[in-house]
């Protein structure tokens, strides 16, 4: 580790957003997770929007460990059913993932392919210490569709179609996925930030 290198907290226990954002800045950047410092109280998502809940989650990481950190808060939006699961994505049905997109599927039980619309959004913020932020949106648009596919990803992904080639996002390699993804997206638009820390 050099003497020069700045260092990042992203506040995340998911290891393959970790290692997205290491590849994403390689040596530039060191980037810590939560599971590399003392522990530090885990706020609560209390926003009505992505971004809100990620400035918040940032902001308060940075200030309790004095290290420019940035976290993200990501979702899925169903057009039929006026935007949800959307902020609530994580905890719309107890239990898993397999619990939340089969209550997803149940709501949209007879809605037709042309009305099955839905984006996945993240927002992701940077904050500094002294309280300054900087965010970044990325989305990705597809639909849902009948039945889970495919044995990569989490979440929603099992059953978020892209209609032009009509596969999953739990159908594509994590390299297909990086590249269309919200959070890819949002990830490219902060490379900048990132390096210039």
């Amino acid at each position: 580790m050099s003497a020069g290198r700045p260092r990042l907290l992203f506040a995340t226990t998911n290891k393959g957003k970790l290692r997205e954002l290491r590849e994403l800045v390689g040596d530039a950047v060191e980037v810590v997770s939560l599971a590399d410092l003392p522990p530090v109280p885990e706020p609560e998502e209390d926003g009505d929007t992505f971004e809100a809940n990620a400035v918040k989650k940032a902001l308060e990481y940075a200030r309790a460990t004095g290290l420019p950190a940035l976290a993200d808060d990501s979702g899925l939006c169903v057009d039929a059913l006026d935007g949800r699961p959307g902020v609530l994505s994580a905890r719309y049905a107890e239990g898993d993932d397999k619990a939340r997109y089969e209550k997803l599927l149940g709501e949209l039980t007879g809605v037709p392919d042309d009305r099955r619309t839905a984006s996945f959004r993240c927002a992701l913020a940077l904050a500094w210490p002294d309280g300054r932020t900087h965010v970044e949106e990325g989305r990705c648009e597809g639909r849902i569709g009948h039945a889970p596919r495919g044995a990569h990803g989490f979440g929603y992904d099992p059953v978020f179609v892209f209609p032009d080639t009509g596969r999953t996002m739990s159908e594509l390699t994590s390299e297909e996925k990086s590249a269309v993804s919200h959070r890819g997206a949002a990830f490219r638009k902060m490379k900048p930030r990132l390096l210039a820390l």
